[in-house]
């Protein structure tokens, strides 16, 4: 099969798997414009130059995850391999050129993508959505710490031993659930969690800037989401389904990144 190209626009905070330990969950666009999910990918342990970042184009040998019904779902060949970055988007231009990409299609009515998301012929799993209001945003304490079970069990299958540094240390959870609370084009109000890795890493970035203080950190991951992103920003969301809740969920989706450009002050002319 002929590679596929993808501009990477998602990547997850990383979860804990029973067969391949820790896993990130990344999405993108093709250059056709059209969403595609890449689940599994160990990204801690690919290789420097296989460790592609946010808006860089990749190549990659994906086929059909045939375990997931989700349409976009696909799935590295093997486990281990080659993913190849092949170019890089920047924000030049109040981020033109990534405009072009994904912002070809744009929802606006929450009421109807999740229509889309529960049609099963169309069984829609990710999206550009655009709030019209952001109403709050809260952080909610969760534990602390991975399932302490599940970890045991992964070391006994020495599934921390892979990597070529030495042992494998799986990445720290994060002690806060983060999320949005908006309207759609409706007025409806709604709230997602946002399990975008950049936020943790914010948070994180903000933790050690404040020598530990939690609130003082918070407060800062606030500013961004708030002060920046809500208030001055052109802020969309993109949105993704998870696999165990897509029909059973009244709304499937949560916040699996933010796409934020600078307000526009004046229309192009020409």
């Amino acid at each position: 099969m002929a590679l596929q190209k993808v501009l990477i626009t998602v990547k997850t905070y990383p979860t804990l798997s029973s067969k391949y330990d820790e896993l990130v969950c990344t999405a993108g666009f093709r250059e056709d414009g059209t969403w595609i999910r890449i689940y599994p990918v160990p990204f801690r342990k690919k290789s420097y130059n296989e460790q592609y970042k946010k808006y860089d184009w990749i190549e990659a040998d994906l086929v059909k995850n045939e375990t997931d019904f989700r349409p976009e779902s696909y799935r590295p060949r093997s486990h281990d391999s080659e993913i190849k970055i092949v170019g890089h988007i920047d924000t030049a231009y109040n981020w033109e050129e990534r405009k072009k990409t994904c912002l070809g299609k744009i929802n606006y009515n929450l009421s109807e993508l999740i229509a889309e998301a529960k049609d099963k012929n169309l069984c829609t799993s990710l999206a550009t959505f655009k709030p019209s209001e952001i109403v709050d945003f809260k952080a909610k304490k969760v534990e602390r710490e991975w399932d302490k079970d599940k970890l045991a069990k992964l070391n006994q299958l020495n599934l921390f031993e892979t990597n070529a540094k030495g042992k494998f240390k799986v990445v720290q959870k994060l002690p806060y659930k983060f999320k949005y609370i908006f309207k759609d084009n409706q007025g409806t109000d709604s709230s997602m969690m946002i399990e975008d890795w950049e936020i943790g890493q914010l948070y994180w970035n903000c933790l050690a800037r404040h020598e530990g203080n939690e609130q003082l950190a918070l407060g800062d991951v606030r500013k961004k989401y708030v002060d920046d992103f809500a208030k001055t920003k052109d802020l969309h969301f993109f949105l993704g389904t998870t696999h165990s809740y897509h029909f059973v969920s009244p709304n499937p989706f949560i916040i699996i990144g933010t796409f934020h450009p600078k307000k526009e002050i004046q229309t192009k002319l020409f």
